[in-house]
């Protein structure tokens, strides 16, 4: 059941606090791009030199199929990261996809654009059939289109921000499948609730869209276990929102990753990304949206090193997981730290 009792009817149709004079708006007013401000980012891609920008040698991966899957129990919730902010989880026997992106680059151009390290431990063909993807926001390293379209005929539903549901019919996605959300909103069923909460970032495709649709995270619980799915975000006083809303959580997806100055309102710094896994009330740490695409001015290793440190120091749990790799909720974790012996020297 989706519910939203304290929405108000604005211009556009939307029940939704957050649009206002026809876009979306953060809590907390961010700074908005501009001519000015675009430009002189552009400038600095010309100009810096970035410092292992990719990896010279292949990333280690575990491949999956089909048959690795089904045999994957039935009675746990299994998690494994296929890259950047993709994550496939097997909640007792079904199978979820959390912003999937399968496409060589994060782009609306086949031929330019952030090109991946690698490619996904499995194939579009070879993922079981899927209950549901959700998705966080509809930039395109999170929503991809191609994807969407070769998933949707073996997907049962698609959980979106409101106004991403035009985007997806006008690709042809069947609207019966689609849920548009609205922050706090939520969804149960028999042994499940997920919530759509907010988060500090924005939302467009192209020219002429800008915050059009709303951008956000997920919350799933399921059994006795509670995951977090932030998307993209600043750092903000949501996550302790959210934390005394629905924490504690066993386990939280935390971006870490394509930070910059230039931007800091809208990606968190790692200690940022730590320090909202805190707030969450989290209790083991996953470091995603990272290790993928060159999408910043960092190095592709500084925020899997960065975090690390700073989890440390915070005494917090991180687990780093190899692309592929399977975690199970309630297993023991072990870091490996496998980004280390790819790091340029010097």
């Amino acid at each position: 059941m989706v519910s939203n009792l304290d929405a108000q009817v604005n211009e556009a149709g939307y029940y939704s606090t957050q649009f206002k004079a026809g876009k979306f708006h953060n809590s907390n007013e961010t700074e908005q791009p501009n001519m000015r401000k675009t430009l002189g980012i552009f400038w600095r891609y010309i100009t810096e030199t970035k410092q292992s920008p990719v990896p010279s040698k292949p990333l280690p991966m575990v491949q999956q199929s089909t048959s690795m899957l089904t045999q994957l129990s039935d009675t746990q919730i299994h998690m494994i990261k296929l890259g950047h902010s993709s994550v496939l989880l097997k909640v007792y026997g079904k199978y979820w996809l959390l912003d999937p992106v399968f496409s060589k680059r994060a782009s609306p151009f086949s031929f330019a654009g952030p090109e991946r390290f690698q490619d996904t431990p499995i194939s579009l063909e070879d993922l079981p059939p899927i209950e549901r993807i959700l998705i966080s926001h509809n930039h395109y390293d999170h929503l991809d289109k191609d994807s969407v379209l070769a998933l949707i005929d073996k997907t049962k539903e698609i959980f979106v921000p409101l106004g991403v549901e035009g985007d997806l019919k006008q690709w042809g996605v069947d609207d019966t499948k689609i849920k548009a959300f609205d922050w706090w909103q939520e969804h149960t069923d028999n042994n499940s609730l997920v919530s759509f909460v907010p988060t500090q970032h924005f939302s467009g495709r192209g020219l002429g869209d800008s915050n059009k649709t709303l951008w956000g995270s997920w919350v799933i619980k399921a059994g006795d276990q509670s995951i977090y799915f932030s998307g993209d975000s600043g750092y903000f006083d949501g996550f302790k929102e959210i934390g005394r809303r629905y924490g504690p959580f066993n386990y939280t997806f935390i971006e870490t990753g394509a930070y910059d100055k230039d931007w800091a309102d809208i990606h968190m710094t790692p200690e940022q990304s730590v320090q909202a896994h805190l707030d969450l009330n989290g209790e083991v740490m996953f470091p995603i949206h990272n290790g993928t695409f060159d999408l910043a001015f960092h190095s592709w290793y500084d925020p899997l090193e960065r975090v690390s440190k700073a989890a440390e120091h915070e005494q917090v749990t991180i687990n780093t997981p190899i692309v592929g790799e399977v975690i199970t909720a309630g297993t023991p974790h072990n870091n490996a730290f496998w980004w280390k012996s790819l790091m340029s020297k010097g």
